[in-house]
């Protein structure tokens, strides 16, 4: 089924206002390569991992407890300072603060975060930086500090504009605050706006989702995220729904409403860049782009990964051992070097989800052409279904494909060296 130029610059600060100082440059652009892009830039992941409650559905590392806060802060600082050589003095393009809620933090916490981030880090002037907040965060005085702020971008998890939804999901809004929310934003012009919506809940029906989509649009807003509800282990969500006391989630309902969702915001002219992403043109998402397409990018905190090409690490999942590494011997993360052929089927993965498709060139050219053969073999299956199109060198996903966007994905997936 399906899924779910480098510039010179420094930032100095006054007050409580960052301020980015420009040197002359070229200003990056998505329509470029992949290689420009994994050799030209590079991003950073901050985890908060606090949440006044947590969500049925979410698998994510995250506390309903800020009873640590202070002192986790510390030790992100730390782990700041401690790492700042991990990308190789790389200029940052993009900073993106993901949990949890990171709309929680004071106006004075972010305003250290981001002293530290511009003490040991080269951040472009015109870095994407984006803030995940959650619709009951979201009033006058946090938009006030937000525009005070070096954040540029702000996704907001608004999931449905229906309350039944929002308590299948056990979220901590209602829907009269994430239409306040997106109204303050835009008011105060906020332009780069981004919200998340989930389909495939039991209780969305398929009138509901149109009605979520016509919101969408009615708003003027430039980029989704949309994601297909899923049951991963070990979440309230699982457990409901294994005791047979919350009703199981239907595939094929899911499966309708992307294909209604690809439909209409196709007719709106909204491209659709990756699986789960929309957006009109010039309003991609700077930060998840870098992943799909290869770029490196360290994460910060708890739970969060890194990758620099070679390997990739991942932090421990545990606010207490987090806070602790820097007074102990504990080991902070885990490491992976990854071989030719994990390299291979992770370029697969993720660029078979995006619309700049998997480059059969450019397996050939970073792989080999065994590779790029096999590609090629294992793909003709899905070409003759027209599940799979070929644009040149590059093999895309039809509307269709993309309801198997994994499993295809997998069947690309080489298995030895």
């Amino acid at each position: 089924m399906f899924c779910s130029i480098h510039t010179c610059s420094c930032v100095f600060r006054n007050q409580k206002k960052f301020y980015f100082k420009q040197r002359p440059i070229s200003y990056f652009c998505l329509r470029n390569s992949r290689l420009l892009i994994q050799s030209l830039m590079a991003g950073i992941y901050i985890h908060i991992p606090f949440c006044k409650q947590k969500c049925h559905y979410c698998n994510f590392f995250s506390v309903a407890s800020t009873k640590s806060k202070a002192a986790f802060l510390d030790a992100l600082k730390y782990e700041m300072a401690s790492r700042k050589d991990y990308l190789k003095s790389e200029t940052i393009h993009t900073v993106y603060f993901g949990g949890g809620t990171p709309s929680m933090l004071s106006a004075r916490e972010m305003d250290d975060i981001f002293f530290c981030l511009s003490t040991h880090f080269d951040i472009h002037a015109n870095a994407e930086i984006t803030l995940e907040a959650n619709p009951d965060d979201i009033d006058s005085d946090f938009v006030k500090r937000i525009v005070d702020t070096p954040v540029n971008r702000l996704s907001i998890g608004v999931q449905s504009f229906f309350d039944d939804d929002l308590v299948y999901l056990h979220r901590a809004h209602h829907s009269g605050q994430s239409r306040t929310a997106i109204e303050l934003c835009l008011k105060a012009g906020l332009e780069r706006l981004t919200i998340d919506l989930i389909y495939g809940i039991p209780t969305l029906t398929n009138e509901k989702w149109l009605a979520n989509i016509d919101t969408f649009l009615d708003y003027g807003l430039n980029h989704l995220s949309a994601y297909a509800l899923t049951v991963e282990p070990k979440t309230a969500l699982y457990q409901l729904i294994s005791k047979g006391k919350w009703q199981p989630i239907d595939d094929n309902q899911a499966a309708i409403h992307f294909e209604i969702l690809m439909e209409i915001l196709e007719k709106e002219s909204f491209i659709h860049y990756e699986i789960s992403n929309f957006a009109r043109a010039g309003f991609y998402s700077r930060h998840n782009s870098l992943y799909w397409l290869g770029g490196n990018y360290m994460g910060i905190g708890p739970s969060a990964h890194s990758f620099n090409g070679d390997s990739r690490q991942w932090n421990v999942s545990s606010i207490e051992k987090y806070i602790r590494f820097k007074d102990s011997t504990e080991i902070l993360a885990e490491k992976e070097i990854l071989s030719l052929v994990q390299r291979y089927n992770e370029y697969v993965m993720t660029s078979l989800r995006t619309s700049w498709g998997c480059d059969l060139e450019h397996i050939h050219n970073v792989f080999g052409d065994y590779y790029a053969s096999f590609c090629l073999k294992q793909a003709n299956s899905f070409i003759t279904e027209g599940k799979i199109v070929i644009d040149g060198n590059r093999l895309l996903l039809s509307n269709s494909g993309k309801l198997f966007a994994d499993g295809i994905a997998a069947t690309l997936f080489a298995d030895q060296e």
